[in-house]
């Protein structure tokens, strides 16, 4: 291709593999390479009820933002190359295969019930115009199953289920993010309720280029 005079610039991408189940450990994960497709949707659970670590330091959160899919509150400071792998909600296409059958590394559901995170689905987008410029500003709302039962926790560290209903997401366009693929863009909580019962249920989350003195895995 050099010969003819074709640029050509080198990109990972997905291998294909078939999976079926909660596809939410594998979307909400934090994979550099673009998904081009999804297949056997009719037996994946479904999908709706540029991605960021970062940490809720005074609530020891740690907050996974996949943007435009799921934001995740988990208790406790995880790292992020946990984070990174896909949690194990989906199963192999081939029934008697084991996780250990799939082309990427994953990672096991939490046992222990104060592990369980708290899940913010995409409920609404808009873009507005400040004095910084254009920003989109996404909101998350919590998504709770009519049959999900949190058994109590004994940990000292606050509830996000009990504290929190929404997550908003703030970003403003990076033009140079192709420049620097496959960066990462970096989060900062900006607010979060502090204490159950005040009136003010509502995590606000910055997203953008990583600062110098910021941290972004490849």
């Amino acid at each position: 291709m050099a010969e003819l005079g074709v640029p050509l610039t080198r990109h990972p991408g997905f291998h294909q593999y078939d999976v079926y189940g909660d596809l939410l450990g594998l979307l909400a994960a934090h994979p550099v390479a673009p998904l081009v497709s999804l297949h056997h949707l009719d037996v994946v659970r479904p999908l709706f009820p540029n991605q960021s670590i970062c940490y809720d330091a005074a609530n020891r959160w740690t907050v996974s933002v996949a943007w435009g899919f799921v934001v995740t509150v988990t208790r406790g400071v995880m790292p992020a190359r946990e984070m990174e792998m896909p949690a194990r909600t989906f199963l192999n296409w081939y029934r008697r295969a084991d996780y250990k059958a799939h082309a990427f590394n994953t990672r096991p559901l939490a046992r222990n019930q104060c592990e369980r995170p708290a899940l913010y689905y995409l409920a609404s987008a808009r873009r507005t115009v400040v004095r910084t410029g254009e920003t989109t500003v996404t909101r998350y709302q919590r998504w709770r199953h009519r049959n999900d039962v949190r058994p109590p926790c004994r940990w000292r560290i606050p509830d996000p289920d009990a504290l929190l209903d929404s997550v908003i997401v703030l970003k403003k366009p990076d033009p140079g993010l192709w420049d620097r693929s496959p960066m990462r863009n970096c989060c900062r909580v900006l607010s979060s309720p502090r204490k159950e019962g005040g009136g003010n249920k509502t995590m606000t989350i910055d997203v953008g280029v990583c600062k110098d003195w910021e941290y972004s895995q490849v």
